[in-house]
């Protein structure tokens, strides 16, 4: 015997304030009673410090409760019986009513390293003390109300940057910093979500050949805790390559980045945690050290590499 949630969109993507449909499907080898076909939604936003540079005693990591968004349940079918084979239950339920108080703020579904935004929709068939209820769960995405989107175009406008030996905060090797090294560019501060991030940018001028050129983008979770802030920034994706290899100088490379939806989210400044993020351009140069440590974590400062960082916020859009 089994209980299946099944939602009517395949994408299970919803905004706060639509009906969320579907179908419980049970399969069961002869008909069974019930007290009752109860169903569950439990939105959350769940918070953790695993330490790290987070730099916060593990001792208080147990006083961090998850911060609740929406938790109601409805009954979808009064006590009875449910007959054998295939039974096909339609449900229908709102998160949020028209007109409702939004002191309570639906963020949107976000899968990260210390913080988690998730939407849960649970079935439960409760049978009684002899027998053990059935239940299933499913996840579904919530993303921003239609009132909270921004209309297009957002940032126009690019924003220039300049790598250079001088712009690094760690050396680099000595054969740049005698022959010269330059790289200038543009890319936006603000992205659409539903949107690619896009720019461009040129050597200008290398004194040792370039091995690749890396677009990393980050995310920066924080957490309040006690009169702290745990803040971390994790790898999200690497676009690899800008360029593969050395590139001729002055010549203008694209710049072009997909965002991974559940990895990605609106940015988030609410009081007890904020989601930001960055974009990392990282510049590799062929050298012997770097040969001697292919593995190394390219988000490292080291000899061989330059890099440059930036903010980036990501906003929903019509």
């Amino acid at each position: 015997m089994s209980v299946e949630l099944k939602l009517s969109r395949s994408n299970r993507i919803y905004r706060p304030d639509e009906q969320i449909e579907g179908k419980i499907i049970t399969k069961f080898s002869s008909s069974i009673s019930h007290y009752g076909v109860r169903l569950t939604v439990n939105g959350s936003v769940n918070l953790q410090v695993r330490g790290g540079s987070a730099g916060v005693i593990e001792s208080i990591v147990g006083v961090l409760k998850p911060i609740t968004i929406v938790k109601k349940s409805v009954e979808i079918r009064p006590s009875g019986k449910i007959s054998s084979g295939t039974t096909e239950i339609p449900f229908s339920l709102t998160l949020k009513q028209p007109g409702e108080s939004k002191s309570g703020k639906f963020y949107e579904t976000f899968h990260g390293e210390d913080i988690s935004i998730q939407y849960l929709l649970t079935v439960e068939v409760a049978r009684g003390y002899l027998h053990k209820s059935l239940s299933a769960t499913l996840e579904f995405i919530i993303e921003s109300e239609k009132a909270e989107l921004l209309e297009l175009p957002i940032s126009p406008e690019l924003v220039l940057f300049y790598i250079t030996q001088d712009t690094q905060k760690h050396p680099l090797l000595s054969e740049l910093k005698s022959g010269g090294f330059r790289v200038s560019g543009r890319i936006p501060t603000q992205c659409s979500l539903s949107c690619a991030l896009r720019g461009e940018m040129t050597v200008e001028a290398s004194a040792l050949p370039i091995q690749s050129i890396d677009i990393h983008l980050l995310r920066v979770e924080s957490i309040l805790v006690g009169d702290r802030i745990a803040s971390e920034a994790t790898l999200i994706q690497t676009t690899q390559q800008i360029a593969d290899g050395d590139v001729s100088r002055g010549l203008s490379l694209p710049i072009y980045v997909l965002l991974p939806r559940l990895l990605t989210c609106p940015t988030v400044l609410a009081g007890p945690f904020s989601i930001e993020f960055k974009v990392s351009i990282v510049i590799s140069f062929q050298s012997e050290l770097s040969k001697l440590h292919p593995k190394s974590d390219p988000r490292t400062p080291r000899l061989w590499l330059a890099m440059e960082t930036l903010p980036l916020e990501l906003v929903r859009t019509m």
